[in-house]
């Protein structure tokens, strides 16, 4: 728990700003919660949420996490809470579901002070989706608020971003982590540990990773991959990318993962001092660094971080994982 109360681990700065907007009667109408992938930013936007509508008479409480209001938020069944809809193929936020959503914010609660429309993962909605929410931003109602979350802020609108206050979340120490594991989820300390570092920073990551072990099956999975990769001629990263371009929802959290394998190669092959944060696959880390330079991996780490950035648009997969897999280290001494 955070210092003032909210179900919010790691990030007491952020509590503190919203809480301070409430308590002074200073809520804004649009809030943007930016950061990468298992943070917090949808825990910190429903703990705002639980917080700006639980009825508890004792405000300095609030959020209570008993009250009508509070459970109804943390089942997500408030009818003041509205949330918008992603595709089940591509992860777009479809533009009908945007309006719809639009149209019942424009309506007055119907048990409690706020409506309030949660639009998770925001920047996986195309511009045109995007247009929908301004006309809401430069004419809002006094009882509606946005809560949009974003991995990638460049994806946004200066419009939308203009009009929102922006909380951009950091990565949780390492040692917070362990201890939140270890003292709220009862893991060992060893463990806590291992999962601490494995996280990056990322609370939300290690505390799914601690309740559903299949987590760090699939990200030892996903290291394999991109190691064995490595190793490949042409062919085999095309049969590679033939496979992983058929689920582009999945393909996001396994570059997100390469990401942070490319960073531990940069230090490594740059001599760095810190330590990776992939730190069980030190071995192969530092296997890789003695063939690769740091200019192989810098364009290695680009080409991850492109195709990341353009997922949200309507690409060709397959094509696109060619096009990064070419400029990944390797082929050149085939």
């Amino acid at each position: 728990m955070s210092d003032y109360g909210w179900p919010v681990y790691g990030h007491d700065w952020a509590v503190a700003q919203l809480a301070k907007s409430i308590a002074y009667g200073r809520v804004r109408h649009a809030y943007l919660i930016t950061g990468t992938d298992s943070i917090g930013k949808n825990t910190l936007a429903h703990a705002f949420a639980l917080a700006l509508n639980c009825t508890h008479p004792d405000e300095s409480v609030r959020p209570c996490l008993q009250c009508r209001s509070c459970h109804l938020v943390m089942s997500r069944n408030h009818p003041d809470m509205l949330y918008s809809e992603q595709d089940s193929t591509t992860g777009t936020l479809k533009i009908d579901s945007i309006r719809s959503v639009m149209r019942g914010l424009s309506m007055k609660p119907f048990e409690t002070r706020y409506r309030i429309a949660l639009f998770e993962s925001f920047d996986q909605a195309q511009p045109r989706a995007q247009d929908a929410l301004l006309k809401t931003l430069e004419e809002p109602s006094p009882s509606a608020i946005l809560i949009l979350t974003a991995t990638h802020v460049e994806a946004l609108l200066p419009t939308i971003l203009s009009r929102s206050q922006i909380l951009n979340l950091r990565p949780v120490s390492l040692a917070l982590i362990r201890d939140v594991l270890v003292a709220h989820y009862g893991a060992d300390a060893d463990y806590a540990e291992l999962l601490a570092r494995l996280s990056g920073g990322r609370i939300g990551w290690a505390i799914c990773a601690l309740q559903d072990p299949t987590l760090l099956e699939q990200r030892d999975w996903a290291l394999d991959t991109l190691e064995a990769c490595i190793q490949r001629d042409r062919a085999g990263r095309f049969e590679l990318a033939q496979d992983l371009g058929k689920d582009k929802l999945a393909l996001g959290p396994i570059l997100e993962l390469w990401q942070t394998y490319w960073r531990d190669l940069l230090l490594l092959t740059r001599e760095g001092r810190v330590s990776p944060a992939n730190s069980d696959r030190l071995v192969s880390l530092q296997q890789f660094a003695i063939h690769l330079t740091p200019d192989e991996v810098v364009q290695a780490l680009r080409a991850t971080r492109t195709l990341l950035d353009t997922l949200r648009y309507n690409l060709n997969v397959r094509l696109a994982l060619e096009i990064m897999f070419l400029d990944y280290p390797g082929l050149r001494r085939e």
